[in-house]
């Protein structure tokens, strides 16, 4: 798996690269996409994620967002990544490492987010090894943290199959769709080892 790093070139080059996917920051002229792939995958994101706001999928949104997105990395906070493939440049979903501590924590929180029309395919699952190794070489952080409902199958699969480990459940952890929900806790460590990551 290749894995590269562009830290002097714009944001819209990627950062994350894997076999079949690219990993790279928001940028403006992907906003046509995103709308289009978040309205198509709305019922079906909806019992995942928090409740969207009215404007959610407006320009001006979307706009603030990739300002968002580019400042956190500039500024170590976090990385927002959008989820391509490589070979069609489809957008498929977004993934972030986000709420970064440093100094003796070390840590950050991962999220993501897969399109209707592309999950079930393997390709979150390339994404988050992808992201692993990012997190692991690149930012030198030693845990990676994930959180998801009891139910989500999937999702539970997906931290499963690449490696991290179940550690506990956190009550009412996030106001998931309008209402706080249980939430199981999962980590993975620098030190694991973990299946599909070259050691």
């Amino acid at each position: 798996m290749a894995l590269f790093r562009f830290p002097s070139e714009p944001q819209s080059r990627p950062l994350i690269r894997t076999p079949n996917l690219y990993l790279r920051a928001p940028s403006l002229d992907d906003y046509p996409a995103w709308a289009a792939l978040r309205m198509e995958s709305r019922a079906f994101l909806t019992p995942w994620e928090p409740s969207w706001n009215e404007d959610d999928l407006t320009r001006a949104a979307f706009r603030l967002r990739t300002k968002r997105a580019a400042r956190e990395i500039s500024t170590d906070e976090a990385y927002s990544l959008f989820v391509f493939d490589s070979q069609t440049e489809a957008l498929l979903g977004g993934l972030t490492l986000g709420l970064i501590r440093r100094g003796v924590a070390q840590a950050c929180t991962l999220g993501y987010w897969m399109g209707k029309p592309h999950a079930g395919k393997g390709h979150m699952t390339e994404a988050v090894r992808g992201a692993l190794r990012f997190a692991f070489s690149e930012l030198a952080l030693h845990r990676v943290e994930a959180a998801c409902l009891p139910n989500n199958e999937p999702s539970r699969r997906l931290l499963e199959r690449v490696g991290f480990r179940h550690e506990g459940l956190a009550r009412a952890y996030l106001k998931i769709n309008g209402a706080w929900a249980d939430h199981l806790l999962y980590a993975a460590l620098s030190t694991d080892r973990l299946p599909g990551l070259i050691p």
